[in-house]
């Protein structure tokens, strides 16, 4: 396997911002090779500053978007869908402007967004997330990009839980752009086994976050990392696995992610923790 490793600027930060490029000489002294930046206010961030300061700490970088109840691609409301594409559009100028592939997330639908409905409304939503998710497609695809599509656990969405459903709505989107992310944490919760949910995604798997089980360090909860390893080799994937937590210190994302109290004594620690780990487990 040839894989990058990476963290998200979540792990100290929230929302991410042109300020926020001071964690840069910090990610990179830590010994990551990716920053994944999470884009929840476009409009905050200068996109080519955030290139210099990439390019001045030799870090590449991932987009992820995040999708709250006003950017929601199975909504009643076409108005908000459009919202939805704007939004898109911006994370792909971010991706055109930072040298990258992909725009990441689960896009699909509003996270939080989980209910019990009717098998007509469930297929009504499906409809609407392929046919928009298709829209998204051919404009990522007219750029060169491709969307890695995330599964979210039950407690955060009711469309996408598990990497066969997502691997059943890129087969329905029938677009070349249409590719799988996973993570970790929802796995953990979702999955009977990650060596078999990885191997379903398989060639379409192009990006990839961890953390434990309870959303913290790494090597420290009950996550089966042998069979996530054995899942990750087995497609022989190549990409960039990332460390994916969050600071309780931010109370609004804290509340978004349903985070209560810290995950880690020390951020940093986590997060030099973490990769230690990650590489001895898949290196």
């Amino acid at each position: 396997m040839d894989i990058q490793f990476g963290i998200s600027t979540w792990v100290w930060t929230s929302p991410f911002n042109t300020e926020s490029i001071g964690l840069f000489p910090k990610i990179k002294n830590l010994g990551f090779d990716v920053v994944e930046i999470p884009v929840e206010d476009p409009d905050i961030i200068d996109g080519k500053k955030v290139k210099e300061a990439l390019d001045e700490h030799n870090l590449e970088a991932v987009v992820c978007g995040a999708f709250g109840p006003s950017r929601d691609f199975t909504h009643d409301d076409p108005g908000v869908h459009q919202q939805c594409f704007d939004y898109m559009d911006a994370l792909m100028d971010f991706c055109t402007l930072w040298d990258i592939d992909f725009v990441a997330g689960p896009m699909y639908s509003a996270v939080g967004k989980a209910r019990m409905v009717s098998p007509d409304q469930k297929k009504q939503e499906w409809e609407r997330a392929v046919t928009n998710l298709r829209k998204v497609c051919q404009r990522a695809s007219d750029r060169g990009l491709e969307l890695a599509i995330e599964p979210l656990n039950r407690f955060e969405s009711d469309l996408i839980n598990t990497t066969g459903q997502a691997k059943q709505l890129v087969n329905d989107i029938n677009h070349p752009a249409a590719k799988i992310m996973v993570d970790g944490f929802h796995m953990s919760i979702e999955e009977k086994s990650m060596e078999a949910a990885i191997r379903t995604a398989g060639d379409q798997l192009i990006h990839v976050q961890t953390s434990e089980n309870y959303r913290g360090t790494p090597g420290t909860g009950q996550t089966d990392w042998e069979s996530f390893r054995k899942g990750l080799e087995a497609v022989e994937y190549e990409g960039t696995v990332s460390i994916e937590s969050f600071t309780s210190d931010n109370q609004e994302l804290a509340d978004a992610v349903c985070i209560w109290r810290p995950l880690a004594t020390d951020q940093d620690e986590m997060a030099e923790n973490g990769l230690k780990f990650l590489k001895q487990t898949f290196k």
